[in-house]
């Protein structure tokens, strides 16, 4: 599988980023691509720094404004996309959703992030409310896409449900960076720690990982914080969570990376870790915290 990734930077003009997120798909099909995968939120700034009714405006429906778009273009291409979107399902009800397009154009699936941060900067809480789609691949013309968003990628659980669902490998859209006080140092720790946990859901499940963030910096226009840097470095790794591509921090770029998914069967039959594993000893998992 040929898997093309699209780091970008945003600004306020949703024309201007569809129009950026659409030459680099185009350039990834030059270059052999199957698969596109974009940023979180890719259409607009990352809003979640302040709380603002407003905002809810920006929400869209499904099938709405980026599906058709984005469906248009998989179409033209003949690629299976995976686009992230402000959902508006109902008044005061909506997500953040990763929707998978076709290449004839039509929806494979979406999955509505399950796992919703609210932290300084991160204020998701107010926008999203939790996913309730479960975590269940998306079967495209390609194979079984294990779709997850951002803060998901912090959790195994969740990547582990999606390989016993048959995912043939995980993509997680992220929008991840530094809040300009944080030192040096604590800026690798945290940078490090995202690296590491996903390469870890790679080995511990056998699987492929596509993680593609934003990079740029986006100010908070509430001017509470100094901002977020985002830390860009969108990756692929294989199924014992080598790296097969990196990009930097701080650069605009597309990479088409060359996915061998035989080596998920392979490296599982040296690590059968999904053999022996004592299903019948982690019903705990389920409790919130053991007292």
């Amino acid at each position: 599988m040929k898997v093309g990734i699209v780091q970008q930077a945003n600004g306020a003009d949703r024309q201007t980023n569809l129009e950026h997120s659409a030459g680099a798909a185009r350039r990834c099909k030059d270059l052999g691509a199957e698969l596109v995968v974009l940023q979180e939120l890719h259409t607009g700034l990352y809003f979640c720094q302040t709380e603002n009714v407003d905002v809810f405006d920006q929400a869209e429906t499904i099938p709405g404004p980026s599906t058709d778009f984005f469906g248009n273009l998989a179409k033209e291409l003949d690629v299976v996309i995976v686009i992230s979107l402000f959902e508006h399902r109902a008044p005061g009800l909506s997500h953040n959703t990763a929707v998978v397009m076709e290449r004839d154009g039509t929806i494979a699936g979406k999955y509505r992030k399950m796992h919703i941060p609210d932290d300084p900067a991160y204020y998701e809480k107010f926008y999203f409310t939790p996913g309730d789609l479960g975590f269940q691949p998306i079967q495209t013309s390609i194979g079984k896409l294990g779709v997850l968003v951002c803060w998901d990628q912090w959790y195994p659980e969740a990547a582990r449900l999606m390989a016993l669902a048959g995912a043939e490998v995980l993509i997680y859209p992220t929008a991840i960076g530094y809040e300009l006080t944080d030192d040096a140092p604590e800026r690798g720790r945290q940078r490090d720690a995202w690296i590491i946990s996903q390469r870890g859901h790679a080995v511990a499940n056998g699987l492929p990982v596509i993680s593609v963030n934003r990079t740029g910096f986006e100010k908070d226009p509430s001017g509470v914080t100094d901002g977020i840097q985002f830390w860009g470095s969108s990756f692929v790794c294989g199924p014992q969570g080598e790296f097969l591509y990196q990009a930097g921090e701080d650069e605009i770029t597309e990479a088409v990376v060359e996915i061998d998914k035989k080596r998920t069967a392979d490296v599982r039959r040296i690590w059968p870790f999904f053999r022996d594993r004592r299903i019948d000893a982690y019903g705990q998992l389920t409790r919130r915290y053991i007292d």
